[in-house]
């Protein structure tokens, strides 16, 4: 079915509540309903609804997550907007790459029933919001202290999307919501998650695996600005990475200087931060890292400049 662009909040709401009513139950449910088999008591399967936030300039990546949605929901939308809350710089903003039909095109060859492209004064009309929502501790490191401000621009437009996105009930019953975000912003992904837990949002926030080139370079919008030289060093970053990845895999002492040491050896690549951090509290680890073995579970984190363009990649860590 050909996907539907809506650009305002209230088409975006009533197309969600006709798109329910038409497939809610049909697609992604969990199978037949109690009453298919006779069980009169039994209620039928609540309706779900995915929902892939996104700024545009989608991927490979992006289809994933939307590929994700599509598998688990009767009804999966999309959002495609540039939020200006979240660049610091006003001239990455401006250069940030607008592709919204071709966007669309991916969404719907994905399966995505809905894309939502609003404009900035659609979203934020009168001007910048005076009041958002705040991210707290979680965002005061890593990204959130190379780049101050993003993560409170971040959490106010998904919170604003979550509310525009959730629905009445669908045959009686509240629907199931889900929001997709890629691991590759695990700091995202990691405030997010809070923000739902400690605002009592009713969504469920599903993180979907970072998406590769063959070659290991973490998906991104920003790599098309990359030379093909830029492209070449930045692989050090999924290098550095596979290093200690090896290392927990192999139960061994991590030894992150080691990684940071690979990367300051690159031509070309700016290290902002490299670390092995707790995977829910962003705090580094102050065990498992350089004389112990490894145990448990973590995640290494890392973030660069390559030229101009500022990339970050991730990897989970298990000991085996």
């Amino acid at each position: 079915m050909p996907i539907t662009v809506v650009q305002t909040k209230a088409e975006f709401r009533s197309e969600i509540g006709r798109l329910l009513g038409e497939y809610g139950g049909r697609r992604g449910s969990g199978g037949s309903s109690g009453a298919s088999l006779g069980l009169v008591d039994s209620p039928a399967p609540r309706a779900s609804l995915g929902l892939v936030p996104t700024m545009g300039a989608l991927h490979d990546g992006h289809r994933m997550l939307a590929e994700a949605a599509v598998a688990e929901n009767d009804v999966v939308v999309a959002s495609i907007f540039v939020n200006p809350l979240q660049f610091g710089d006003p001239k990455d903003l401006d250069r940030y790459p607008r592709t919204l039909e071709a966007d669309a095109e991916l969404l719907e060859s994905a399966g995505v029933d809905l894309a939502f492209a609003p404009s900035v004064e659609e979203m934020y009309p009168g001007g910048d919001p005076l009041v958002r929502v705040t991210a707290g501790p979680l965002a005061s490191k890593w990204e959130g202290a190379s780049r101050p401000g993003h993560f409170d621009g971040v959490l106010t437009v998904v919170a604003k999307l979550f509310h525009l996105a959730l629905p009445g009930p669908v045959a009686g019953q509240p629907a199931t919501v889900r929001a997709y975000f890629g691991q590759k912003d695990a700091q995202q992904l990691a405030i997010v998650r809070r923000m739902v837990k400690d605002l009592d949002f009713p969504v469920d926030v599903v993180g979907v695996p970072i998406v590769r080139a063959e070659n290991g370079l973490a998906l991104s919008s920003r790599n098309q600005f990359l030379t093909p030289e830029q492209r070449e060093a930045a692989l050090v970053l999924s290098r550095a990475l596979r290093l200690v990845d090896d290392r927990a895999t192999a139960h061994q002492p991590l030894e992150p200087d080691d990684a940071v040491a690979l990367i300051a050896s690159q031509p070309g690549v700016e290290l902002d931060y490299f670390e092995v951090v707790d995977q829910e509290t962003l705090e580094p680890l102050a065990v498992n890292c350089r004389e112990t073995p490894f145990t448990g579970e973590a995640l290494a984190i890392v973030a660069a400049r390559v030229g101009d363009v500022r990339l970050i990649d991730n990897m989970p860590l298990k000991a085996r």
